[in-house]
């Protein structure tokens, strides 16, 4: 280029040659034209509609973020309209499981609280989630009928068990640990149906009903005995007790106790949670509980301060679950719908 710039200078016409493009010129052109191709999409071109580089920087994290957005938006509209569908699934699932658990608490507060202490209401929410999700909603009808009625017949003659030093502490308020004395089967039945795969489904229904039917069994038949039992015997020997005694029996009380876990099994029957052998299961699998916790507190529960009656009660009921799945593993299929 100086050359030609000399020959300029003195008049001449220039003779020189364009010269090549090196390597390293060759290869910044390739990279300039790769971005230009990269660039020509639409809408990111600058204003006089060439290809601009700062452009793609800044445009394509927008693309990015609207997709995102899009894909979100997606899915919550999924989530919301399989709400419905779920709710009344025979196996809705954890979402809807709490919201209508937490419906049904935030409507009927004052009745749970005239069975429940504030703190028996928070631990017993956890329980109704977790039936729910696991066991729909005839499971759940049977938590609350157990509630209704185990409520009811801790509340006879209230005034008259009281005087007598029998009944139930905070006027039969009951406290997390009588929730999880009551309920610490079923929960346990409900997780294990939900991690668990669903040809297991069955046996973890069976379970829970048999724990259910077995509490409000012990529950009907101490309370009634309390109210209404002529004559009490202790379970073991058979010898006469006050009324109230731990283990104690009565023959108002036994029978009363046998038909309401009759009753229940029957409605477990009804609302499919049970087939009809899966009813006499839990009928048998609840007396055999029962006789054991009369037996444990006839015998040790005195003796042993640590033995309170609630952790009695979470024995009895876990081995009404126990004895109800394995009367179910002997007989396949002839338990539960």
């Amino acid at each position: 280029m100086a050359a030609c710039r000399n020959v300029m200078r003195s008049g001449a016409m220039p003779t020189c040659q364009a010269q090549p493009l090196g390597p390293t010129n060759v290869n910044v052109a390739s990279r300039s034209t790769q971005r230009a191709h990269r660039c020509r999409l639409p809408g990111l071109t600058g204003k006089t509609g060439q290809s601009s580089l700062v452009g793609c920087k800044v445009k394509l994290p927008r693309l990015h973020r609207n997709r995102h957005r899009t894909v979100t938006s997606a899915s919550l509209s999924n989530i919301i309209t399989e709400i419905p569908s779920a709710i009344i699934s025979p196996t809705p699932g954890v979402l809807a499981g709490v919201l209508v658990n937490s419906t049904v608490y935030l409507l009927g507060i004052k009745v749970l609280l005239a069975g429940l202490t504030p703190a028996g209401v928070a631990h017993s929410w956890f329980l109704g989630s977790v039936v729910y999700a696991a066991f729909g909603p005839s499971g759940y009808l049977l938590v609350c009928l157990y509630f209704v009625l185990g409520s009811a017949v801790t509340k006879l003659k209230l005034e008259q068990k009281q005087a007598e030093g029998i009944a139930e502490a905070r006027s039969g308020r009951r406290p997390p640990a009588s929730v999880w004395g009551s309920g610490i089967a079923a929960v346990a039945c409900g997780l294990a149906a939900l991690l668990t795969p669903p040809d297991l489904l069955p046996m973890w229904r069976m379970g829970f009903v048999a724990s259910l039917a077995s509490k409000l069994n012990d529950t009907t038949a101490s309370e009634v005995g309390k109210a209404f039992g002529q004559t009490t015997y202790l379970s073991t020997t058979f010898r006469r007790v006050p009324r109230g005694t731990e283990g104690a029996v009565s023959l108002e009380g036994t029978a009363a106790g046998a038909a309401a876990g009759a009753a229940f099994a029957a409605i477990a029957l009804l609302t499919g949670q049970v087939d009809l052998g899966g009813a006499l299961i839990v009928v048998v699998a609840a007396f055999f509980a029962n006789t054991f916790e009369s037996m444990l507190g006839a015998t040790v529960q005195g003796r042993l301060e640590w033995l309170t009656n609630d952790l009695v009660n979470m024995l009895q009921i876990c081995v009404a679950a126990l004895i109800s799945i394995g009367l179910y593993q002997l007989f396949p299929g002839g338990g539960v719908l």
